[in-house]
């Protein structure tokens, strides 16, 4: 089981809504993503580790592997399923990312690379009313969030 950092995963959205700039929001993004790839055991880590890395190098069925075996190995981890849908993604197998992509969510609504992630799936998809709302939701969480920039309905206005 993964390390159970809800407390401060919640302060943190807290805090990003607070934010008074970008440079603000990117420091308590990365202790978001510290926090989001703390694997639940030295196994899980080096599987994470090996995908994430294998998905830097452009190597895709290798970084699905790793990260198969980590969901197999840690069905309860959410990133484990976030960076698969990451990798899935980047393949455009958007509908394997969309399933990931719901996992996490599922598992950890306030994820908001996962709920931005499925805001750029979902347009990969073609689906633009339900992206937009998955990319809100994220906004919502982290007002600096780069795929601001892709909302094209005001925040706060319903489709």
């Amino acid at each position: 089981m993964a390390p159970d950092h809800t407390a401060r995963t919640d302060a943190i959205i807290v805090e990003l809504g607070l934010a008074r700039g970008q440079g603000d929001a990117k420091v308590l993004t990365d202790e978001l993503w510290t926090l989001w790839t703390d694997a639940p055991d030295a196994r899980a880590q080096q599987l994470l580790d090996e995908g994430m890395r294998k998905r830097s190098a452009y190597d895709f069925p290798g970084a699905r592997d790793a990260l198969d075996a980590l969901v197999a190995y840690c069905p309860d981890y959410a990133e484990g399923y976030n960076q698969r849908a990451f990798v899935n993604y980047l393949r455009q197998d958007f509908a394997a990312a969309l399933v990931d992509l719901d996992r996490v969510l599922m598992m950890s609504p306030n994820h908001i690379a996962a709920l931005s992630g499925k805001g750029l799936t979902l347009m990969g998809l073609g689906r633009h009313d339900e992206a937009q709302m998955a990319l809100r939701a994220a906004v919502a969480l982290n007002p600096w969030l780069s795929e601001r920039s892709l909302l094209t309905v005001p925040p706060g206005t319903d489709i």
